[in-house]
């Protein structure tokens, strides 16, 4: 059964295309959701999909793309979000 789970990836994980190989990774795991940067200089993503592929984007996030060093990942599960489409996107910056 599909689940929903906000991550935030903190260290240097902007100007390295962190977001760009998020997308990329998470439409390999055929998941859907969303990235983008924060202001604060963390990466945010809402993704929905099977526990296995959910864990699986997890622990890549962990490591990122090459440019990228992640100090840390926070998971959380939350509710549903119907605006999610079928797809995963980049959206703006908040």
């Amino acid at each position: 059964m599909a689940e929903t789970r906000h991550l935030t990836v903190t260290g240097r994980v902007q100007g390295v295309a962190y977001r760009a190989w998020t997308v990329g990774t998470a439409k390999e795991l055929g998941l859907a959701g969303w990235v983008r940067n924060r202001q604060d200089g963390s990466v945010e993503i809402t993704v929905r999909g099977e526990p296995e592929e959910l864990d699986a984007l997890a622990t890549r996030c962990r490591r990122g793309p090459p440019m990228a060093l992640v100090e840390n990942v926070v998971e959380t599960a939350v509710a549903d979000d119907p605006a999610l489409g079928p797809s995963f996107v980049q959206i703006a910056s908040a």
